[in-house]
């Protein structure tokens, strides 16, 4: 017959790894997608903030999958998250509204399309409306 083991020594057995190594609590970030697959931890963190080829930001409204709320998201935005943070309070002050950054993405509750494209173009921007 053969013998029982626990699964923290069939996984040293395939691995070659020590039960420390393999437990979830002792790992930072995710091990696994299934887009990519196994993901190594020593690659750096990839921005999702991309510029356009034209240098224009988009500002797309958005209410699928919000629950019908409307949100403003600001599309094209390259730089260092503490310089969108930064901008996307500044923007929140002047709509009186909320919102955030995610993934390089500010997000502007609210339909106030007008107010945050003068906004962004007295700044510098070139921006473009984008979607309905």
């Amino acid at each position: 017959m053969s013998k029982k083991i626990s699964l923290a020594d069939w996984q040293q057995q395939l691995t070659g790894a020590t039960p420390e190594s393999t437990n979830p609590a002792n790992q930072a970030g995710l091990v696994y997608s299934t887009a990519t697959g196994r993901i190594d931890a020593s690659s750096p963190a990839v921005s999702a903030a991309e510029g356009f080829a034209d240098g224009a930001l988009r500002i797309r409204r958005e209410t699928k999958g919000r629950g019908g709320k409307t949100v403003l998201t600001i599309l094209g935005l390259t730089g260092s998250s503490s310089e969108l943070s930064q901008l996307c309070t500044e923007l929140k002050k002047k709509c009186a509204c909320g919102g955030s950054v995610k993934d390089g993405i500010i997000e502007i509750q609210g339909d106030k399309r007008e107010l945050v494209t003068t906004l962004l173009q007295q700044k510098g921007f070139k921006v473009k409306q984008a979607g309905g």
